[in-house]
C-alpha cells in the first residue's frame, strides 16, 4: 500500500477527473486510513475496520472513474459491478458472491503479470536457447534395442565411436554459438521456424453452482489437472515472434501459481476495492410487485458480505471484513432511506457529487491528461492531419453539450463524446483523402455542423 498523503491522493485524482471535491477528499481519506491501519499493532489491526462509501449523483459525473483511478493509483484489486445483475437465491441471475469471485481473478491476474514482468528478463535468455534449438534441433535419440542382449553381442569400435561423437559434438557447438551471434545482431529475425503454442479453445463443460442458479463454465483441464494433457498445436512463425512467444511461455512456466494465489488473496482481504454502481435501482417501495419482488432480498444478501463474512472460491476460503466498498447511484425515483436500514449503516460515508455546468464541460474538453480534443487531435495526427480548436470554439462545445443534457436525458460529460464525434464525423471520414495538414476548428465551424442538435426555445413567449 502506497504511503500517499490524501492531498497527494486528491491531486493524482484532479489530473483525470472534474471537480467533486468532496468525493475525492472521500475516497483519500479512507485510502490513507488503509495505510494507517498497516501501522497499527496485530492486536488492533482486526478490530478497525474500513468506512464504505455512498456516492450519490447522476450518471457522467465520475463516481465509476474516482473509484477505477483510485484503485490504479495504489495498484489495488478493482471490480465493478452493477447490482440489478443480482438477484435473491431462489431467482434466476448471478448471487452476490460472485462479486468476490471477480475479484479474486482480477488480484490473481494482477499478481500473475507482476512476476511475469519480473521474470521477463529471464525469460528473454531461456527463449534465446530455445530458438538456438529450433534452428538447430538436437538429434534423436536412437531407438531402444528390441532385444535386451543385443547392448552384450553388438559389434562396434567404442573408441571410433566417442571420437565421432566429441567431433560431432564440437561442430555442433561452434554451429550454435554462430547461431546466437547472429540472432544477437538480428540477422535472424525473418527466418521461419515452428513453434508449439497451446491451444486457446480448451473443452468447457457448464454446470450450475450449488450457490444459487449461477452458470458457470469450469475448465476440463482446472477439473482433471494434469490427467488430460494440454492440447497444442504447432505454428510456423518468423524469429521474431518466436521470440515474443517463447518468452512468454518462458515466463508463465518461471511463476509460481501457489504463491501467486496465495499473495492475491492477501491483496483482496487487505487492499481490495469493489463498487457497486446502481445501488438504488435495487431499492425496494412500499407494496411493490412484479420484477421488484426480489430487490429487498437482493439488500439482505448484500449485507453480510458488506459486513463482514467468509467466501468460498475455487482458490479458497476469503474474508470480505476489509474490503472497501464504494457504492454510487442517482436516487432520482427512490430516495438513500428506502435501502434497509442494516445496509444503510453499512455506508457510514455518504457524498453527492454536482452535476457538470459549462466550465466543467470546458474543463473536461481540455485539462486532464486524457483530454477528450486531445484523443481526437492524437487519432487524426496517425492520418497526418493537425487539428486545433479555438477558445471560442472550446466554450461553444461546452455549451451545446450542456443545452442537450438539459433539453433530453442527462448523460453528463458522456455527452461530450457524442457531441465531438458529431462535430468531427465529417473529418475523420475524409481524412485519409484529405490534402489538408491543418484543420481550425473555430466557432462557426461548431455552428454549421451541430446547429440542428439542439432545440431554440424562444423565451419571449414565456414573458407575460
Amino acid at each position: 500500500m502506497c504511503n500517499y498523503t490524501p492531498r497527494q491522493i486528491v491531486e493524482e485524482l484532479d489530473k483525470y477527473i472534474i471537480g467533486q471535491s468532496l468525493a475525492k477528499k472521500a475516497v483519500a481519506v479512507a485510502l490513507r486510513n488503509r495505510y494507517r491501519r498497516s501501522l497499527i499493532s496485530l492486536e488492533f489491526r482486526e478490530e478497525i475496520k474500513p468506512k464504505n462509501i455512498l456516492m450519490i449523483g447522476s450518471t457522467g459525473v465520475g463516481k465509476t472513474e474516482i473509484a477505477r483511478r483510485l484503485a490504479k493509483l495504489v495498484g489495488a484489486p478493482f471490480v465493478k459491478i452493477e447490482a440489478t445483475k443480482f438477484t435473491e437465491v431462489g431467482y434466476v441471475g448471478r448471487d452476490v458472491e460472485s462479486m468476490i469471485r471477480d475479484l479474486v481473478e482480477a488480484s490473481i491476474r494482477m499478481t500473475k503479470n507482476t512476476y511475469i514482468q519480473q521474470n521477463y528478463e529471464k525469460a528473454k535468455i531461456l527463449a534465446s536457447k530455445r530458438i538456438v534449438e529450433l534452428i538447430d534441433p538436437s538429434p534423436k535419440k536412437e531407438a531402444s534395442l528390441k532385444n535386451p542382449l543385443e547392448m552384450f553381442f553388438k559389434n562396434k569400435p567404442e573408441y571410433e565411436e566417442a571420437n565421432v561423437n566429441e567431433n560431432y559434438e564440437a561442430e555442433r557447438k561452434l554451429k550454435r554459438e554462430q547461431i546466437q551471434k547472429q540472432l544477437k545482431l538480428g540477422l535472424l529475425e525473418k527466418e521461419i521456424v515452428e513453434v508449439e503454442v497451446i491451444d486457446q479453445n480448451p473443452s468447457s463443460i457448464g454446470v450450475f453452482s450449488g450457490m444459487g442458479s449461477e452458470e458457470m463454465n469450469i475448465n476440463i483441464q482446472d477439473v482433471l489437472g494434469e490427467l488430460v494433457p494440454r492440447k497444442t498445436k504447432k505454428k510456423k512463425v518468423t524469429v521474431a515472434e518466436a521470440r515474443k512467444i517463447l518468452t512468454d511461455q518462458e515466463a508463465q512456466k518461471l511463476v509460481d501459481m501457489d504463491d501467486v494465489i496465495n499473495k492475491a488473496i492477501i491483496n483482496v482481504e487487505e487492499n481490495g476495492i469493489i463498487f457497486i454502481d446502481e445501488i438504488d435501482k435495487i431499492c425496494g417501495r412500499e407494496g411493490a410487485a412484479g420484477p421488484d419482488v426480489s430487490r429487498e432480498g437482493v439488500q439482505r444478501d448484500i449485507l453480510p458480505i458488506v459486513e463482514g463474512s467468509t467466501v468460498m472460491t475455487k482458490y479458497g476460503p476469503v474474508k470480505t471484513d476489509h474490503i472497501l466498498f464504494i457504492a454510487a447511484g442517482a436516487f432520482h425515483i427512490s430516495k438513500v432511506s428506502d435501502l434497509i436500514p442494516e445496509l444503510q449503516g453499512r455506508f457510514p460515508i455518504r457524498v453527492s457529487l454536482s452535476n457538470l455546468n459549462i466550465q466543467d464541460f470546458k474543463a473536461i474538453l481540455t485539462q486532464p491528461k486524457n483530454a477528450i480534443l486531445m484523443q481526437y487531435q492524437l487519432l487524426l495526427q496517425t492520418e497526418g492531419i493537425k487539428i486545433e480548436f479555438t477558445e471560442d470554439a472550446i466554450y461553444e462545445i461546452a455549451k451545446i453539450s450542456f443545452m442537450m443534457n438539459e433539453q433530453s436525458d442527462n448523460i453528463g460529460a458522456r455527452r461530450l463524446h457524442n457531441v465531438v464525434e458529431k462535430l468531427l464525423e465529417e473529418i475523420s471520414f475524409e481524412a485519409p483523402d484529405m490534402k489538408e495538414e491543418e484543420i481550425v476548428i473555430d466557432v462557426d465551424y461548431v455552428h454549421s455542423k451541430l446547429k440542428n442538435t439542439i432545440k431554440i426555445i424562444n423565451e419571449d413567449r414565456f414573458i407575460i
